[in-house]
């Protein structure tokens, strides 16, 4: 039998190691889903809801466990990862099943004279969700708990670095009390995640990961009549205006920048600040960064861990001396940090100036802490070079004008824009992205909208 095995970022070590399923498996998965959701699809949207709840408490008595099991996986400091499941598993799961009722009720159309008509939203079926490493949680639990809640089945794949996450929900919905094959967990193969895609039992497929994988997904889809749901990359930019509160604009982007060691969906990689606050803006963040703590994860007093692996740690330091090499300045001294070691996947947080958009660490997705900042001269300078880039998933803006940045908003092209924070995903907002950084929509009322299918009911009295 093929394995995964899952090698510690923290140190090394093999923490896990699970065999892949084999055609026999994959293919009793898929009639188990099938099955169940005959059955789930019947039962009202209040006690869906319930279930969640159950699941919810079930999730968070273990969050303890579970941030410990998180952080030897991806190498997140240990006290954080518990706040993953006890607080934005907690929120999200809540608010959309707060909301189900009223978002999967039927949507009547008006009254005419011996007629009823309605549109009610089915489910599609089978979802196959396929989640990534950096909140494994929390991207996953965006597909997840509202598929659940709609009606659907579930099958979940997760990264070949967290694969013990989507155990825990499979434990989590099992202590719950969900009826046996709705959501089910498969260890697979890139191979085998694709034959998946293709299977006709799966109705649509939910994925977050790259952009070169959101193709693939497109590509094993390719031929079926089923949505995707795709959260690829970002290179979120963020606008610090004149009239900025210059304090919180500081503490805000730079934990922006370089929480989860910059492996954020949504982090912050480049920051464009007003010619007026700019010194103060770089002294601050510099000053900020330098406080931080890179080391073991598993110790509380941890602020920064190892990247998921030494490769990409790499990628990230190949970028960054490529930008200085350019003409970039590292204001950041890794020596601070213990120094720099190539093959190593803990690395120092970097912020560079004297960037550009020629550099790679400007335009390319780091996901990794590493943040340039470059000072503008007004608005439209800002929204230009927000502007400049393939992804638009998040962008923000710190001003104390409402009304400006809403105007600046509607000229910036993003999926989710925000004033005054960043890095943060409200479970009743659309969580969605432009350009490449896909399509789709997750959390919100219109969330459920790409999880069902309409039927519309059209109703003659008789005579």
């Amino acid at each position: 039998m093929s394995t995964i095995r899952v090698i510690s970022p923290v140190d090394g070590r093999v923490y896990a190691e699970r065999g892949l399923a084999g055609g026999d498996r994959i293919a009793a998965t898929l009639a188990a889903a099938v099955k169940a959701q005959r059955t789930w699809r019947g039962v009202p949207v209040a006690e869906r809801c319930t279930l969640v709840g159950r699941f919810v408490d079930a999730m968070v008595a273990h969050k303890d466990k579970l941030g410990q099991e998180l952080s030897w996986q991806m190498g997140r400091p240990i006290r954080y990862t518990p706040n993953e499941i006890g607080g934005g598993l907690r929120e999200r799961s809540l608010a959309m099943a707060a909301m189900a009722s009223e978002a999967l009720a039927d949507l009547p159309v008006g009254e005419r004279a011996g007629f009823t008509r309605f549109i009610r939203r089915e489910p599609l079926g089978v979802v196959f969700v396929v989640a990534p490493w950096n909140y494994p949680y929390l991207t996953a639990v965006n597909a997840i708990v509202p598929a659940l809640l709609a009606g659907n089945a579930v099958i979940v794949k997760h990264s070949a670095q967290t694969p013990l996450v989507a155990e825990a929900f499979a434990a989590g919905f099992e202590a719950a009390g969900l009826p046996t094959g709705l959501f089910q967990v498969l260890h697979l193969s890139h191979a085998d995640t694709e034959r998946l895609i293709a299977a006709p039992e799966v109705d649509f497929v939910a994925f977050t990961g790259s952009v070169e994988g959101g193709h693939a997904v497109q590509r094993a889809a390719a031929g079926r009549f089923i949505g995707a749901g795709l959260e690829l990359g970002g290179k979120d930019p963020a606008y610090v205006r004149a009239d900025a509160d210059l304090d919180h604009a500081i503490e805000n982007l730079v934990d922006g920048a370089f929480f989860n060691s910059g492996q954020s969906c949504c982090g912050i990689e480049r920051i464009y600040v007003h010619e007026s606050l700019y010194e103060k803006f770089v002294e601050g963040a510099v000053a900020l960064t330098n406080t931080y703590i890179l080391g073991d994860p598993l110790k509380p007093e941890t602020t920064l861990g190892p990247m998921v692996r030494a490769a990409a740690a790499d990628f990230v330091r190949d970028q960054t001396a490529e930008a200085i090499g350019q003409g970039a300045r590292g204001l950041i001294d890794p020596k601070r940090f213990g120094g720099e070691k190539r093959g190593s996947p803990y690395l120092a947080p970097q912020i560079l100036v004297n960037v550009d958009h020629s550099m790679r660490v400007m335009s390319e997705e780091s996901f990794g802490p590493v943040v340039g900042i470059v000072k503008v001269a007004s608005d439209a300078e800002a929204i230009q070079l927000m502007n400049d880039s393939r992804y638009g998933l998040t962008a923000a803006i710190w001003t104390r004008d409402e009304a400006a940045a809403i105007a600046i908003g509607d000229q910036v092209e993003t999926g989710t824009w925000f004033m005054n924070r960043c890095d943060y995903l409200d479970p009743e907002l659309a969580w969605t992205g432009v350009k490449e950084s896909g399509r789709g929509c997750t959390l919100s009322r219109l969330g459920f909208d790409h999880l069902t299918r309409p039927k519309s009911f059209h109703l003659r009295a008789a005579g």
